[in-house]
This record gives C-alpha cells, sequence and structure tokens, in this order.
C-alpha cells in the first residue's frame, strides 16, 4: 500500500513540481532577457525597425524574438549557441553586432532566457520550433 500511494505522490506530483520550476525558470529567463537582450531585441521582443533592411554598416539590425521574427524557425541548439559564442562564431562570413553572452551568462541561464522567449510565442510557432527540434 505505501508503495501505490508512493508512486501516486509521485505522479501527481511530479508534474506540478516540473510546472512550478518551469514558471520559475521562465520568470528568470525574462529578468535575463531584460537584463542583456532587451536593449537591442526590444523590451516586448519586438526588433529593431526595419530589421530585415540592412544598415549603412552592410549588418542587419536586431530582429524580433516575438511570433512576427524567425527565431522560431531555429532548434533550441543554435539559438543556444548563437546566444552564447555570438553569430559571426557561428555562421563564418557573417557581421553581426550580436555578441556572444557566453562570458556574462551561465549556459543555465542562457537556456532560461531561450525558454522565456518561447513562452511568448503562440502554439503554431512553438509547434514548428519543437520540430526543429526533432530534426536536429
Amino acid at each position: 500500500m505505501g508503495f501505490v500511494l508512493l508512486l501516486l505522490g509521485y505522479l501527481v506530483g511530479w508534474p506540478l513540481l516540473q510546472a512550478r520550476v518551469s514558471a520559475s525558470s521562465i520568470e528568470t529567463g525574462k529578468k535575463l532577457y531584460a537584463q542583456y537582450c532587451a536593449a537591442c531585441h526590444g523590451t516586448n521582443l519586438e526588433g529593431q525597425p526595419n530589421w530585415q533592411t540592412r544598415k549603412e554598416d552592410a549588418k542587419l539590425p536586431a530582429p524580433p524574438h516575438d511570433a512576427t521574427g524567425h527565431t522560431w524557425h531555429h532548434s533550441d541548439d543554435q539559438l543556444f549557441k548563437i546566444t552564447k559564442l555570438g553569430i559571426s562564431d557561428v555562421v563564418p562570413d557573417y557581421e553581426s553586432d550580436m555578441i556572444g553572452f557566453g562570458n556574462k551568462m551561465s549556459d543555465d541561464q542562457i537556456r532560461m532566457v531561450i525558454e522565456f522567449i518561447k513562452s511568448t510565442w503562440p502554439q503554431r510557432q512553438r509547434d514548428y520550433q519543437e520540430q526543429r527540434n526533432r530534426v536536429e
């Protein structure tokens, strides 16, 4: 009987614990986004104006991370590498103002920022991005 109660407690409690941890991680990611990302990508993830048109220095403005951008077209692994290393280290010969944040945030903190961004997307974008994760 004790085993059954323990198993039942695990089955009921684990999802609740995961949801709480996830909500906490997303909230931390939101704060980290505000601290490290919002200056370029926008407080509301809206990106810089005319983000698809090159600036005078031939670099593209920071794209939005909301559903109007293309962040959700990339896997978690790609987003992690770009955030940690900077775009130039991930895409050779591509000039960008996007620096790496590996010396400013831990790997877990970078993942929390990505989870926060993903939490703002509509289900359609989440589903598409989840499929990208399965392919890579």
